[in-house]
């Protein structure tokens, strides 16, 4: 094969650098200290798998460096498996690399080597990084780094990632391999099947079924030997359906002929894999690898008997997640008023400047308003995935999973969805972008569906006002329990028990299967790197404002025109233009003010009615009469598409009291205890209040987590589904509770 410098004409592209490796080994920290702030992400194309990329300078060399997901074999069972296998291959989603970096905890290094040896097959050029180095030496593992370069034939460089030591050490070799080896351009990788570690029956096998694929016509740079050896040994794999969808029912054939012969032969599939590459490595390591006295190890393992036990462990755990998620709400909430009050300064500079008019409504109520509806969750996404990296960095976070585990396998998932359920009480956005740290794809998937049925802040404004206006102020068993509490405790816990069967329904159906089992390593405990963490967090900020954020601008930008046209605006703005000159003297213009003001929220409150929003709350209120809504509550739930609070200003609006009421303005509650219908019958009773709330506790209306939910799927289908299915629930539980609630 021809290789090529990176100078040469042929190479229109940096040098492409994959990282792999065990989750737990270290890997992202490494990634993120190799790279910098210079991390760009996305998703491949056509799968879920974030795609996280970075380029950098060494020695000369320009380098994209490709961090993939974590994975303990290369054995892919669904397409978001598959990704590392294609990218490293070079067959289906981009170019191949030209060099791997391999990551192994160098204190448990037989089960790592186990992806190694895989890796190696593929055939290009790969450095062995024994992460965590300084952690295997304070446990007593001693390893031989020139003696295992021999055994493996592939540099071996240590680091430590969270310190920084080793970085020079193995830009070093990759750069040097990568001189050494230049990049290769042919059609196709190695057509020949090489390992160190299967025996010579199973590399007969790989190249007969190699040759059944050529026979079939397959064309060679749809498929490399390592493929070849992945389709032969992982039974129902995901390769195995790549190859046979290429090569047809002969390649289906030669694949079972090929594992009945290896059969015959006491060499069954799948299971002579893991015997045979296990064997080898520990041959290896026991020539290379020594243990002294388990210091460090004698230290974890005392912590897990308190961290993971039964009962302590489960008590403890509760409780760092209970301090996480308060100190979330505690710092995140003045962190978010503080950017409203900024957007509010500078929405106050642009009408100082600006005549009231329709470039001042867009400037101020359209693009600030839009910029605000995403920065207000910034300060709750950084504080989450602050805290996501401190646990997982220090070794907790596995433990908590493990602990959590069982209390989520009654809904089919795993105890990694706890963290990103518990988190979308506060808000469903950054729950939903917790779910990165979930590997299964069904239970990634399940968790991100069920997420915004958990009732976040953002609803609470909605119970507050029905609450108080139509709930008595009454007391049960002897006065102990309020019933607003009780209404209150309910809705807020209702999307979490309508979460149990939905999951349920979820895992039966779109996402049927075999859970999956949950692997999990209990690294060692250790001291967070704040450096790596904050990395993180930039990383998590940048990623939500740059991809949902701008769907979620633009939405708030389309609702807001929408709720201000069509219709003469004129009358309107005259009004503010005068509210605003009389305002510099308001104490003697107290009067006039009053005046004028209740005049624009009567002109706004009839161009919110005549709005395409208005037009549109007249056209589905046969939608919503079954739950003993009229026009005007249809309105206020389009209109709550960006954020659900902003009903209540919507209702301000259209019931001529002004957008600035909140939800514990006595005049918005007398207002709506007096609306009637045409007929005279009152709008609102409790039969409607609870209607109200059980819808907003059950439905979809959050723009922010559509387009997030878009963001972490890759795909429009998620989120649609999302609001078609919660929208639907939340409907009928709203009609069955009118409906109870009118004949009680």
């Amino acid at each position: 094969m021809a290789a090529t410098s990176q100078s040469g004409a042929n190479l229109q592209r940096p040098f492409r650098v994959a990282l792999i490796g065990n989750p737990n080994t270290g890997k992202s920290t490494l990634f993120n200290a190799l790279s910098g702030a210079r991390v760009r992400t996305g998703n491949y194309p056509g799968v879920t798998v974030e795609k996280r990329t970075a380029k950098v300078r060494w020695s000369e060399l320009d380098i994209e460096l490709i961090d993939l997901p974590g994975t303990y074999s290369l054995s892919p069972k669904s397409p978001d498996e598959m990704v590392a296998v294609e990218v490293l291959t070079g067959c289906g989603i981009e170019d191949r690399p030209d060099l791997i970096i391999c990551i192994c905890n160098a204190a448990a290094m037989e089960r790592n080597l186990y992806l190694f040896t895989q890796v190696q097959e593929i055939g290009l050029p790969i450095v062995l990084c024994l992460n965590m180095w300084d952690a295997a030496k304070e446990s007593g593992v001693q390893i031989q780094l020139d003696a295992l370069a021999t055994e493996l034939k592939t540099p071996v460089v240590a680091t430590s990632a969270s310190r920084r030591e080793g970085l020079d050490e193995l830009k070093q070799a990759v750069v040097s391999s990568l001189k050494a080896n230049g990049v290769v351009r042919a059609a196709s990788l190695a057509s020949e099947f090489r390992t160190l570690m299967l025996s010579e029956p199973i590399q007969t096998e790989v190249h007969r079924l190699g040759q059944s694929l050529k026979d079939a016509r397959v064309p060679e740079s749809r498929y490399c030997a390592f493929l070849v050896s992945r389709g032969l040994l992982d039974p129902g794999g995901s390769v195995e359906g790549m190859l046979i969808s290429l090569g047809g029912e002969n390649v289906r054939q030669a694949i079972q002929a090929s594992r009945q012969s290896l059969a015959s032969q006491k060499l069954e599939v799948p299971a002579v894999e893991a015997e045979q590459r296990y064997r080898g490595i520990g041959e290896i390591l026991s020539r290379v690898q020594s243990r002294s006295d388990l210091v460090r190890t004698k230290v974890t393992d005392r912590l897990d008997a308190v961290l993971t036990n039964q009962f302590s462990g489960l008590v403890i755990c509760l409780a760092v997640l209970m301090l996480v998620f308060s100190t979330i709400y505690w710092f995140s909430a003045p962190l978010s008023d503080g950017v409203e009050s900024l957007l509010g300064l500078i929405s106050d500079q642009v009408s100082a400047n600006l005549a009231p008019g329709p470039l001042r409504s867009l400037l101020t109520e359209g693009l600030i308003g839009g910029v605000g509806s995403v920065l207000v969750f910034l300060p709750q996404i950084c504080l989450l995935f602050f805290f996501i990296g401190l646990l997982e960095d220090c070794g907790y976070m596995a433990r908590a999973a493990f602990m959590m585990d069982r209390l989520m396998g009654l809904l089919g998932l795993s105890g990694r969805s706890f963290l990103p359920l518990m988190s979308s009480f506060a808000c469903a956005v950054p729950g939903i972008m917790a779910t990165r740290v979930i590997d299964d794809r069904r239970d990634r998937f399940v968790t991100i569906l069920i997420a915004p049925l958990m009732s976040c802040s953002a609803r609470l404004p909605v119970y507050v006002l029905m609450i108080g206006a139509f709930i008595p102020d009454q007391h049960l068993f002897g006065g102990w329990l309020s019933v607003r509490a009780l209404v209150l405790f309910l809705m807020s816990t209702l999307g979490l028990i309508v979460a149990i069967p939905v999951a349920m329904i979820l895992r039966g159906t779109l996402f049927r299967g075999e859970a999956s089992p949950f692997l999990l390593e209990l690294p060692d405990y250790r001291v967070p790197s704040i450096q790596v963490v904050l990395l993180r967090v930039w990383e998590s900020g940048k990623s939500f404002v740059v991809s949902a954020g701008t769907l979620i601008f633009a939405t708030s930008v389309i609702v807001w025109a929408a709720g201000s046209f069509p219709g003469d605006q004129s009358k309107r703005y005259e009004l503010t233009a005068k509210l605003e000159s009389l305002a510099e003297n308001e104490e003697a213009n107290a009067g006039q003010i009053e005046q004028l003001t209740s005049e624009l929220n009567v002109v706004n409150g009839q161009l919110a009615a005549n709005s395409l929003l208005g037009r549109l709350g007249h056209a589905v209120e046969p939608v919503f009469k079954p739950l003993g809504w009229d026009w005007r509550i249809g309105v206020g739930v389009i209109a709550s598409f960006p954020a659900r609070e902003v009903i209540i200003a919507t209702l301000g609006t259209i019931y001529s009291l002004g957008g600035d009421v909140d939800e514990n303005d006595e005049g918005l509650q007398g207002t709506l205890k007096d609306a009637t219908w045409p007929d005279g019958r009152p709008v609102f009773n409790i039969p409607v209040a609870l209607s109200i709330m059980v819808f907003f506790a059950l439905c979809a209306q959050c723009v922010s987590t559509l387009m997030v939910i878009r963001r972490e799927t890759n795909s429009w289908r998620w989120p649609i589904f999302s609001f078609v299915y919660m929208t639907t629930l939340a409907w009928i539980g709203a009609f069955v509770t009118y409906q109870i609630g009118m004949r009680i």
